[in-house]
């Protein structure tokens, strides 16, 4: 099976609230939140990915240093395995556009749930709400 690693953040705001996306329709789990990232390419670190994918994404800028790793996720898909490190990030430039997705959210930690998500984001709500 093959392993994909994702990296993703969870961008926090003022009030605590978690940023987050929805796919967009024609790609795989169309419509379902997440947070934000993507897919770390050959020879680029987790912390460069997310970098590059929230100027691509979010169109907001985030310095390596407001990067903060929270935990990981380790999800069997059908046909990939999925690992996935959460970072957590709480300054940036900018404000939040949905530049790729569907939609944004800025949602309280303990609301996350009311939200659809991938199975491999779900089981990194709990480490948000404990920590947030």
């Amino acid at each position: 099976m093959r392993l994909l690693l994702v990296a993703a953040v969870a961008l926090v705001d003022a009030d605590g609230r978690v940023l987050i996306a929805q796919r967009p329709e024609g790609k795989q789990l169309a419509g379902l939140w997440e947070f934000p990232g993507g897919k770390v390419e050959p020879g680029e670190r987790p912390e460069e990915t997310l970098i590059r994918e929230l100027r691509e994404e979010l169109a907001i800028t985030v310095k390596e240093p407001c990067l903060a790793p929270l935990t990981f996720a380790s999800h069997a898909y059908p046909d990939f395995h999925l690992l996935m490190p959460l970072f957590i990030c709480r300054r940036w430039e900018g404000v939040p556009q949905a530049v790729e997705h569907q939609a944004l959210r800025w949602v309280e930690p303990m609301r996350l749930r009311d939200y659809p998500m991938p199975p491999a984001d779900e089981p990194l709500i709990p480490m948000l709400r404990d920590l947030l």
